[in-house]
């Protein structure tokens, strides 16, 4: 008997069993785990989320779930008996009631070896925390009388990651909030986003109000679900540049290699391994804090990952991402909230200070921190609050939170001011940096000669400062930020403080001014002593981005310390050589009036913020305004100082830039000739600034159609530039980009795309891919490609670099038109007309809003626009534009210059398709003599217009002189280019040749 019943139980545990596993939120990833290991024994599990709070008590949520039919097994921490505001006793009751109804249907796994209700013991739990894999099967195994001969089977369903096996890489993610309550619905519809996506495209915005929880419901989601992905990583990105820097961190996590050690090349890395998913497919990163969706449009990765974003910013909803609100606590969550956070309190305080409170989270948490400790009622608490508010101190600071948050944080201010002097000291000098994070580096090397005695008192007292650091976290007035690096690798302990914006703006209104005047003086010498030193140098560049969000906060912007000016000066110099022009702009435009006062017009310093102010106007396309700008300097230094003064050369050399850019080539070519005359006299010819002259120089010899010239000049400035910077300087790489673009211009099509290829792969490697000199690199390629006969490979080229111009520096940038012109003039030949056409009107909308209707590139790009027409079939709009652009070229430079030679070509095709054939025949003959004259005789532009002639002549019977135009045309071809070129080609073909406008950088 004994043995046939054994028999009969092993049977019976050997069959497929049903099994509820019920678990509070925060132990989700044990129970999925649970769940696919007893799946993969042939048995069925369905997960329950444990929410007592949506049913009359504990007693009937657990009959429930054993009237679901099935074995339940319980997985229990402090969290599954904190889920709702029942009492040690209530559990009790209610463990006991449902075991003696329903024997054997309950077990139970632990996870905590912390004090449970004593009725557990019921459950006959089994331990789990702190086990590997293999035995924490095996125990839930046992627990529930199934067989463990096949513990750690597997069928080839791809599983979860192990609980107690944390993510590959984990990066920064905040510390996990043990207070972290409800949200359950708001945590259900971010995963229900996420999991819903288009493959590539799961990227979702949490939306709210400052303070309502963004944050920690972006951290819980990283904890509960990372047994589901391999790399975790948590970027701040309150600003762009650190930003940038943290996502460039994530590269050497990934096991990428540093390249030239640079952020730039790291972040290229970084997104790409996360679009190809290698070497980890399954990868979470969290933006958090980006209000501007601008400043992440070019660095948001795609791939099979998942984004999450958190933001005040509702624009989010028109960029390509979901949007999950985050509300203010129900209140049901409020009055968890606050009994967890204050154990005193009962139900019916708890529920008075929420609605008191408008179940803000921000304020319940400092609230409830506090009053945790404190011998006030919460009646007393509550009849203070309704003082305050009807006072003249109840200010609301912004429409973005409830009424009483600044009075609920007055009065817990007024507490740490009484009982907790050293808290608010640390508290008031945090708020001379900018909210967000504050690197505690920073903290830790404050000069305590510059601030007030009890401040220094504070700071060279480490048992005082980590007493007063932890009085304002116990407040939730701040947040601690730890490493996740190593100790070995000098991580492992406090990394940064953050503080809440809102907590920042009242407690720095409420300063005294001499207080602030100290503490902000001794901010901005911690600041400049931290400046790197080299904003050239691109491997520097992490370290000027973590300085950057505090200058404005710190009052750097208007401090009258020359050493302070000059920490500004080079932050300015890093912005601009980054590529981030918009906030270079903003901070010199709010710097420039304040020193112009204080300083005067004349002062170094004014001259120096100039310069990055005249130069990011310039980058940015307010050309009028640079022009304004550069002028009034270079005019008064001539006055004062001469010619062949230093100061007044480079004062010069920047109001020559402006000329170029408004196509006024002429006078810059003779500022850039005598500059560089008086560089190299003064300086001699290796100097750096002399190289830069020589640069600005072949510039201008360039857009003045002088090729060779220029390709002179920039090869010589490449040269001296490797042997005097450095290969990857970022100025010897401008010059490669200059230098491949000349051999391009010149015809010599295989030379520079070798050349470019080479000088995309460096600008990558050192400034990332979407540095404007990255993308005026792959930009250049691109066109190399098409010239060279590579058609799929420059159309994928140029259609990247226009999407990836228009993220990073907008629509409406210059070098985003020019990229777009160059795009279009492909789509015409090679691919969809119409679109074609309406990039093309959009480029001359915005050249023409820019320039003015009298600039080459206004000109040059409505020619295009013509030859689009012609391909739409309009020929008589298209002549008109052809002719159009034709005499405007002629006004602007004249008869021989390329780019009206270029219109000249194109204005005989469109003669001769409108039956004008002598006018035609005329304008081609006086063209081909042009282009010999000035290009040469086996220049592509100089054969395109011999082989164009060739038509005319055949239009008008001239056959004898068009037979040896052609031939001759096709066999320079054929020894220039090649046989197989794509122009050698269609000229056999006897296609007709036309000339794309190109407007040039």
């Amino acid at each position: 008997m004994t043995g046939t019943g054994s028999r009969q139980d092993r049977d019976s545990a050997a069959r497929p069993q049903r099994f509820v596993i019920s678990f509070a939120g925060f132990n989700r990833p044990w129970a999925v785990w649970i769940a696919h290991r007893l799946e993969e024994h042939g048995h069925r599990a369905t997960l329950q989320r444990w929410d007592p709070q949506s049913t009359p008590g504990v007693s009937q949520a657990l009959d429930d779930l054993a009237r679901g039919g099935g074995r339940v097994l319980l997985v229990l921490s402090e969290r599954y008996f904190s889920a709702g505001t029942h009492t040690e006793e209530e559990w009790n009751a209610a463990l006991r009631e449902v075991t003696d109804r329903h024997p054997g249907a309950f077990a139970a796994v632990c996870l905590t070896d912390a004090p449970l209700p004593s009725a557990v013991a019921a459950l006959e739990k089994t331990d789990l925390w702190g086990l590997d894999a293999y035995e924490a099967e095996y125990r839930v195994l046992r627990r529930l009388e199934l067989p463990t001969d096949r513990v750690g089977a597997e069928t080839g369903r791809r599983g979860p990651r192990f609980p107690n096996d944390p993510p590959e890489i984990w990066g920064r993610v905040p510390r996990r909030n043990p207070r972290f309550t409800g949200r359950n619905d708001v945590i259900g519809r971010l995963r229900a986003a996420l999991t819903d996506a288009p493959p590539g495209a799961s990227t979702v915005t949490l939306l709210g109000l400052s303070g309502v929880g963004k944050t920690q419901v972006a951290t819980e989601y990283a904890y509960r679900f990372a047994s589901e992905y391999e790399v975790v990583w948590w970027v701040p990105a309150e600003d762009r540049p650190t930003l940038r820097e943290r996502l460039a961190d994530l590269a050497p996590a990934l096991g990428l290699p540093r390249g030239a050690g640079s952020y730039g090349e790291l972040i290229r890395a970084v997104l790409e391994a996360l679009r190809r998913g290698t070497p980890y497919g399954r990868w979470l990163l969290v933006f958090d804090g980006c209000d501007n969706p601008d400043d992440l449009a070019d660095l948001l990765p795609s791939g099979t990952g998942d984004v999450i974003i958190t933001s005040r910013n509702r624009e989010w909803a028109s960029r390509h991402t979901s949007l999950v609100e985050v509300p203010l606590y129900a209140r049901p969550e409020s009055v968890t909230f606050i009994r967890r956070r204050a154990q005193r309190l009962t139900g019916p305080e708890a529920d008075q200070l929420a609605e008191a409170l408008e179940d803000y989270p921000l304020a319940l948490d400092q609230t409830a921190g506090w009053l945790a400790d404190s011998p006030l009622s919460v009646g007393d608490y509550l009849a203070l609050l309704r003082r305050r508010l009807d006072s003249h101190e109840a200010v609301t600071l912004s429409d973005d939170y409830p009424l009483p948050f600044p009075t609920a944080l007055a009065i817990l201010l007024n507490n740490v001011r009484e009982n907790f002097p050293d808290a608010l000291a640390l508290l008031r000098l945090f708020v001379f940096f900018a909210p967000g994070r504050v690197p505690l580096r920073l903290l830790r090397e404050f000069p305590a000669d510059d601030v007030p005695e009890h401040l220094a008192g504070l700071i060279n007292d480490q048992i005082r400062w980590n007493a007063a650091l932890n009085k304002l976290v116990q407040f939730s007035v701040v947040r601690l930020e730890y490493s996740d690096l190593s100790v070995e690798e000098g991580g492992g302990g406090l990394e940064t403080v953050q503080l809440h914006s809102m907590v920042h703006n009242i407690v720095r209104e409420n300063l005294g001014e001499e207080e602030s005047a100290q503490l902000s003086r001794a901010v901005r010498q911690v600041l400049a002593a931290a400046d790197p030193g080299r904003p050239s140098d691109a491997r520097l560049w992490p370290q000027y981005a973590e300085l950057i969000p505090h200058l404005e906060t710190a009052g750097v912007l208007t401090s009258t310390n020359p050493r302070i000016q000059a920490f500004l000066l080079q932050c300015l110099r890093y912005l601009a050589l980054a590529g981030e022009y918009r906030t270079c702009m903003r901070l010199c435009e709010e710097t420039d009036h304040v020193w112009r006062f204080m300083l005067g017009e004349d002062h170094p310093n004014v001259r120096e913020l100039g310069y990055q102010y005249g130069g990011a106007l310039r980058n940015l396309g307010l050309f009028r305004r640079a022009e304004t700008l550069t002028r009034a300097v270079a005019d008064r230094l001539k006055e004062e100082r001469g010619e062949r003064d230093l100061e007044t050369l480079r004062a010069t050399a920047a109001y020559g830039g402006v000329l170029l850019c408004i196509a006024k080539f002429e006078p810059a070519r003779e500022l850039f000739e005598h500059g560089l005359a008086t560089y190299r006299e003064l300086l001699g010819e290796d100097d750096s600034t002399t190289l830069n002259a020589q640069n600005n120089l072949a510039a201008t010899y360039r857009l003045l159609g002088r090729y060779l010239d220029a390709y002179e000049l920039d090869l010589d400035t490449l040269r001296r530039r490797e042997r005097v910077l450095r290969a990857q300087h970022i100025s010897t790489l401008s010059s490669g980009i200059a230098c491949a673009m000349g051999l391009r211009l010149m015809g010599r099509y295989r030379e520079a795309q070798t050349r470019q290829e080479q000088g995309l792969k460096l600008n990558t490697q050192v400034l990332g891919p979407d540095h404007p000199q990255t993308l005026r690199a792959e930009h250049n390629l691109g066109m190399c490609l098409r010239r060279s006969g590579d058609i799929p490979g420059a159309g994928l080229r140029l259609r990247g670099v226009w999407e990836r111009a228009t993220r990073v520096l907008g629509v409406d940038y210059p070098w985003t038109l020019m990229v777009a012109s160059d795009y279009a003039t492909y789509l015409r030949e090679y691919g969809d007309v119409g679109e074609a056409r309406r990039i093309s009107e959009h480029v001359i909308r915005g050249y023409q809003s820019q320039l003015g209707l009298a600039h080459p590139y206004s000109i040059g790009t409505v020619g295009n626009l013509g030859l689009v027409l012609r391909a739409q079939g309009e020929r008589a709009e298209a002549l008109s534009l052809a002719e159009q652009a034709l005499v405007g070229m002629r006004g602007a430079l004249g008869d021989l210059h390329p780019w009206t030679l270029g219109c000249a070509l194109n204005a005989t095709g469109h003669r001769n398709i409108t039956g004008r054939l002598e006018d035609a025949l005329t304008l081609s003959r006086e063209t081909l003599r042009g282009a010999e004259r000035v290009l040469g005789p086996d220049h592509p532009m100089t054969l395109s217009a011999q082989i164009a002639l060739a038509a005319d002549l055949r239009s008008v019977r001239e056959d004898e002189e068009a037979a040896k135009h052609e031939e001759a045309g096709i066999k320079a071809l054929t020894r220039t280019l090649g046989p197989q070129h794509l122009h050698t080609v269609v000229a056999k073909q006897r296609t007709r040749p036309y000339w794309d406008f190109e407007p040039q950088p």
